[in-house]
């Protein structure tokens, strides 16, 4: 009777390594799939945010509209609150500056022209808008026109490095104890002026504009002369159109 052959046994080497990938492999896939579900809990959270902020906009601009109704019915007067935010261009350069312009231009971080920040509206901030003024345009921004600064011109500063805002992790990692996860969450604290607009403003990187199509019109001359330095007010919304 022929002998029964036998398969030769697996080296304890071999058979270590293959356990220890078959290990690693099962970590893996369990990382991943762990990943995968915070990621979607964390959209579903953004987009729950955004939901919110939409529906605040949406009732903020009804009451808004409600009011003026009312006040014309009455035959009276409606005056909304005051702004408390602005966007802020130096449209002039370093030729000639007095010093105090100098200066409040760079507290403002404008050293550049058609450099922009936004700005938090209160007493001592209208007087060094008011000592730039030559030098710079300003007015109140609109959520559309905050969305379209931070979304094709929005770049944040980490380790002092002008970074792309790409990605809603580049926020969270430095907005996180802000309450800030997300875009979404940037934009509404810029356009409400909440608690930690200071701390968000300063992680943006000042904006980098374009010269207006068309040029601008006459530098030394105050917007309501036809010219364009000076307050806007809301017209400052046209003007960013056509500098992002």
């Amino acid at each position: 009777m022929a002998p029964v052959s036998k398969r030769p046994s697996v080296p304890e080497t071999l058979a270590k390594r293959k356990k220890q990938a078959e290990e690693y492999k099962a970590k893996l896939a369990q990382a991943t799939y762990l990943r995968n579900k915070a990621k979607k809990a964390k959209r579903q959270e953004i987009f729950k945010r955004a939901e919110a902020y939409a529906k605040e906009y949406a009732t903020a601009e009804r009451e808004l509209i409600k009011n003026k109704r009312d006040a014309r019915r009455a035959k009276n007067f409606f005056v909304p609150a005051q702004p408390k935010v602005a966007f802020v261009i130096r449209i002039r350069g370093i030729n000639g500056v007095p010093p105090k312009p100098k200066k409040v231009m760079q507290l403002f971080r404008l050293r550049q022209i058609n450099n922009g920040v936004f700005v938090k509206l209160n007493k001592a901030t209208i007087n060094m808008l008011r000592i730039a003024e030559p030098y710079i345009t300003w007015g109140y921004p609109n959520l559309k026109s905050v969305r379209d600064l931070l979304y094709k011109r929005g770049y944040g500063r980490i380790d002092n490095r002008r970074i792309a805002l790409t990605d809603n992790n580049i926020i969270e990692d430095k907005l996180s104890r802000c309450n800030i996860k997300c875009m979404e969450d940037l934009v509404h604290e810029l356009i409400t002026v909440g608690p930690f607009f200071k701390r968000a403003n300063k992680f943006l990187w000042h904006f980098k504009l374009n010269t207006p199509n068309g040029g601008w019109r006459k530098k030394a001359n105050h917007f309501v002369d036809g010219g364009d330095f000076g307050c806007r007010d809301d017209m400052i919304n046209p003007l960013l159109r056509k500098m992002i």
